[in-house]
């Protein structure tokens, strides 16, 4: 059957990976249902592009009659209503991933994978292969100004470029021509156990890889060096002669966004595309969607610079403040940290408290931990808490503020033209649309 007579339903429509892949479906044609508990951004979104969505309670009712295939996310457990009814009706059901891992068989597919750095990279190579006329598909976990402030960009050619997530080893479902691995750390400790864990299905993903398939990895990074070999495999490095050229002319701060340019450097090259096209591409790349996402605020009762971060890891939490400090050396940094997820915050607590100890703002308030729904246990929610992380870090700097009370706070506190980092990928992320809304 052709895509654009196809009747596909999604349940956790709202998800940023599943709702790239619906725009993309929306885009060839295919008649596009779904369903999740409650609107956002990304919802509203997809409203506008005509897409049909339930919000609230997942029901059996939901899904429509003649529904050919049915796509949910991960996030959904196998008692929801609507996958129920799903497989009771015979109806197709695939997971996100596994959904788009059938695209990556039918493509040159390049994924981009790491701990961190992500949709950075893939934000980036995908406006270098846009400017580079190489027209790609590209499927990403953020929003791009570029791409009409979507997540997902349809093109003609036989190139799809996709983030490729690790957690719940979903990109094992994927299939790369070109694999790009940027770092690899503990997280996702409720499902990997370990860190241990996390190395080994790692090696299993490279198994994916098609013939003549080629690896684009970190070689700074110790955890990559266990599992990749050197063949079929291209390394970047800090150390290469590039490094410096572009961290002159990046528009975006820290040391990790170099090394997000160097990996999208790496996979230029590979693809032909001359240096010309590739330093122009990344001297205006200006951030995507809640990546060091810098804007004014001016009302009545503030006035400073607002950055939205999305970094909810200890390494990407230190990588934020450190850029924040690097572009503002004499600035009032002040910022609201969120923390994503109990069994996160819990297993890394003392690398939180290590990060948290050394920051380099003027004052950081730590709010309530973002509660992710059907992911957290009841014995550990007991044992962490924010106000438990800032008793911990011991530092007159980093102070406890539940989010009711945060606004407040800063309406009485916060000092006139500074800046303001709000960090986490959690629903902080509100805190900067209430800024943004006074502002306009």
């Amino acid at each position: 059957m052709q895509i654009k007579q196809l009747k596909i339903h999604f349940i956790g429509i709202g998800g940023i990976g599943v709702s790239a892949l619906a725009v993309y479906y929306a885009q060839k044609k295919a008649k596009i249902s779904g369903s999740d508990l409650a609107s956002s951004e990304t919802i509203e979104s997809l409203k506008k592009k005509g897409v049909k969505i339930i919000l609230g309670k997942h029901k059996r009712g939901n899904l429509p009659k003649g529904v050919d295939l049915v796509i949910y996310s991960p996030a959904v457990n196998k008692e929801n209503p609507e996958y129920k009814e799903a497989l009771k009706s015979g109806i197709e059901i695939l997971s996100y991933p596994q959904a788009l891992g059938k695209l990556t068989k039918d493509h040159f597919t390049i994924t981009v994978s790491g701990t961190h750095g992500k949709s950075t990279t893939t934000a980036m190579l995908a406006l270098i292969m846009v400017r580079a006329g190489l027209d790609p598909t590209v499927i990403i976990g953020t929003k791009i100004k570029e791409f009409n402030n979507s997540n997902c960009r349809v093109g003609k050619s036989k190139y799809l470029l996709i983030e490729a997530d690790e957690h719940f080893a979903s990109f094992l479902n994927y299939s790369p021509d070109i694999a790009v691995l940027n770092n690899i750390e503990a997280d996702h400790l409720d499902y990997y156990k370990n860190l241990g864990n996390i190395i080994k299905t790692f090696k299993k993903y490279l198994l994916n890889l098609k013939e003549g398939g080629v690896v684009v990895t970190n070689k700074d990074d110790n955890n990559l060096k266990k599992i990749v070999s050197k063949t079929n495999t291209k390394f970047f490095s800090i150390l290469q002669p590039e490094a410096k050229k572009i961290e002159e002319i990046l528009a975006v701060p820290g040391q990790h966004n170099v090394y997000n340019a160097l990996a999208a450097m790496t996979v230029a090259k590979i693809l032909g595309i001359s240096d010309e096209v590739f330093l122009k591409s990344i001297s205006l790349y200006k951030g995507a969607w809640r990546r060091f996402d810098v804007s004014a605020v001016k009302s009545k009762d503030f006035n400073f610079t607002l950055v939205s971060d999305y970094a909810h890891h200890p390494t990407e939490l230190k990588a934020a403040m450190n850029s924040g400090r690097e572009k503002w050396p004499e600035k009032k940094i002040w910022g609201v940290f969120q923390p994503h997820q109990h069994q996160r915050t819990f297993f890394l607590f003392k690398d939180f408290v290590k990060t948290l100890k050394a920051t380099p703002f003027d004052n950081l308030i730590i709010t309530d931990i973002y509660d992710v729904a059907g992911r957290e246990e009841k014995e550990i929610k007991k044992k962490v808490s924010s106000k438990k992380l800032a008793l911990a870090v011991k530092n007159k700097k980093v102070l406890y503020i539940s989010r009711e009370k945060v606004i407040d706070y800063l309406k009485n506190n916060l000092p006139k033209n500074s800046v303001l980092m709000v960090i986490g990928a959690g629903d902080i992320y509100n805190l900067s649309l209430y800024f943004k809304k006074i502002s306009s």
